[in-house]
């Protein structure tokens, strides 16, 4: 079951966490009772809660923006590599026509 949140309904879920998060023993059983509250995967909040620890500086990890920049950064390194490849080619198909009598 893959279901889109908006980015709204993900910081009222993490608001409700942090506010509720005091009144439990542990962080877990705080992401239980949100997440059913608002009818979601206690495993869906339990990652938002996580990526957003990593993303504020407070666990380590990769944040979001690098992320992005890492995977924007490989698809252009696998388009210039592309591109790389068919110059080559083209050059390979050009020096042949130029050693023709």
């Amino acid at each position: 079951m893959n279901r889109k949140y908006s980015p709204e309904m993900r910081e009222r879920a993490l608001r409700m966490l942090a506010e509720t998060r005091p009144s439990h023993p542990n962080m877990m059983s705080a992401v239980r009772h949100v997440s059913e509250l608002l009818g979601m995967s206690p495993e869906t909040l339990r990652i938002w809660q996580r990526r957003y620890e990593v993303d504020a500086g407070v666990k380590p990890g990769l944040t979001s923006d690098a992320a992005a920049e890492i995977k924007r950064l490989q698809k252009e390194n696998a388009e210039l590599r592309k591109a790389n490849e068919i110059l080559k080619a083209a050059s390979v198909f050009f020096a042949k026509e130029l050693d023709r009598p």
